[in-house]
């Protein structure tokens, strides 16, 4: 019997056999795809519910165009040709839906999260951890996801952001094309990881 809840296949969909995609197919990624991503991810664990993630869909050429600009030359390509891509980014000012998101507590917004720089902290932790999710969600979906790193990050906030949102990643969505991975590389074994006190 396994340890694991989760059914083996949706075991490999989500972690063993998902990769970061660098090609992919021209089919479309639909609105009604992305909203059941969303639907999944949006119950990731934050820290008072603050759940400060947003989510930029580049899908005009326009934008496109904009956005691989500023990718790093080695993920230009891939950005160019990904059916859609998303920019993930941490709002600074999450602390203004507190009060819905965490009614039980309507203090905290002005007793913890009054401080600019303690928001910009708090923030960029807990949506780094929706932005792991979003992966997930986007695996669950049937797609590849491809998050990078590699960009101009003042540039990707000025072109797509304001200054309450920090840029975590730019995700490239679609089903995989040819030789769309990499050699997989090794990962550290358990006991590598795990200490026990």
């Amino acid at each position: 019997m396994s340890e694991l809840a989760l059914h083996p296949t949706a075991q490999d969909l989500l972690f063993r056999q998902a990769r970061t995609a660098n090609t992919f197919t021209t089919e479309p990624v639909t609105e009604d795809q992305v909203q059941a991503i969303y639907d999944l991810v949006k119950y990731a664990p934050t820290a008072y519910n603050q759940s400060p993630l947003r989510v930029v869909l580049v899908r005009s050429d326009e934008a496109r165009e904009r956005l691989v600009d500023l990718m790093d030359e080695g993920n230009r390509r891939k950005t160019a040709a990904a059916p859609l891509i998303a920019v993930l980014a941490a709002d600074n000012e999450f602390h203004e839906e507190l009060p819905a998101l965490l009614p039980h507590f309507p203090r905290a917004k002005d007793l913890f999260f009054a401080n600019r720089p303690v928001r910009e902290e708090s923030a960029l932790l807990n949506a780094t951890l929706q932005a792991a999710y979003f992966i997930l969600g986007v695996r669950a979906a049937g797609l590849a996801a491809g998050p990078m790193t590699g960009f101009d990050f003042p540039g990707v906030q000025k072109e797509f952001l304001d200054d309450d949102h920090t840029p975590l990643m730019v995700v490239n969505i679609g089903r995989p094309g040819a030789d769309a991975w990499f050699p997989r590389s090794p990962r550290l074994a358990y006991h590598e990881v795990v200490t026990t006190v």
